[in-house]
């Protein structure tokens, strides 16, 4: 990871995503109800990471959740759509403004609101969701991890659930590994996989923090499915997608196997009050 100042890694990731925003405003449409009824399903499937982490929400209806790290808003928009109230913090005003975009299109910018802010100094009031929902945010905030997911737990409610997909490098020897590969890839430059200190972090900020491990063969997914879109692709594209999932979650479940994953969804509360706790369970 680059030795970046704070204001210079802001700068960085605003250039980034707000570069990819502006590709992304030219073909915007309406989130694919196929998505939609995918997410939504009473039980959706434990082997596929996303539908995994909707497993884990359960139901959403009445639900206050923060969408940490949102970009172009496809998941608060979703999120939404499933009955949640959301609120999506983003660095990137060019992201933030496609978000929008896709809320007045989607129909529920009534039910959503954005904020262009860095995580680090935003004004949110405290105590006041049910559910945070990172994806793939935490491993852009390294260099201020603790800090980070103290302001995160300052803004739950008590009891709250809180879930980050990130990718991972929790193997000593594929670690070494991809330090020895050149490796080209679309990034900012202050960005890595998760290691074990960093899960270290957010296990002394949640109580009860689990980790499901994906992507060993999921990795071919994106020779597989035309613009990782699995909704409308082929039937044999998703048939092999499914088996490979299958094999991935078998496979991962091995404790000598699961730290082999490129990613994991992590998940916890915050320390509750007495009652029930939020969330549902992905068993």
């Amino acid at each position: 990871m680059n030795d970046l100042s704070r204001e210079e890694r802001w700068q960085s990731e605003r250039n980034f995503f707000d570069s990819n925003a502006a590709v992304t405003s030219r073909k915007l449409a309406p989130t694919d109800p196929l998505a939609v009824a995918r997410y939504g399903a009473s039980r959706p499937r434990r082997r596929f990471n996303k539908e995994f982490r909707f497993r884990v929400l359960a139901d959403l209806r009445g639900k206050k959740v923060l969408d940490v790290g949102c970009g172009e808003g496809s998941n608060s928009i979703l999120l939404t759509k499933l009955g949640a109230a959301v609120t999506g913090i983003d660095i990137s005003a060019e992201s933030i403004k496609v978000a929008e975009k896709r809320a007045q299109l989607d129909g529920v910018h009534s039910t959503i609101h954005f904020l262009c802010a860095p995580v680090e100094i935003a004004d949110l009031a405290p105590q006041s969701f049910d559910m945070i929902w990172g994806d793939a945010i935490l491993h852009h905030l390294i260099a201020e991890l603790d800090m980070v997911m103290s302001r995160l737990v300052s803004w739950a409610k008590p009891g709250a659930l809180m879930l980050f997909a990130e990718p991972v490098n929790l193997n000593h020897t594929l670690r070494r590994v991809r330090f020895m590969v050149p490796v080209k890839t679309d990034a900012t430059p202050d960005e890595r996989p998760l290691e074990v200190q960093e899960i270290k972090i957010i296990r002394r900020h949640l109580h009860d923090v689990k980790i499901r491990h994906f992507a060993l063969l999921g990795r071919l997914d994106r020779f597989i499915l035309p613009n990782h879109n699995y909704e409308r692709s082929a039937l044999p594209r998703r048939a092999l997608s499914n088996a490979i999932a299958s094999v991935d979650y078998c496979l991962l479940s091995l404790p000598w196997v699961k730290n082999l994953g490129g990613t994991a969804v992590i998940y916890g509360h915050t320390q509750r009050s007495p009652g029930p706790p939020s969330g549902g369970s992905p068993q």
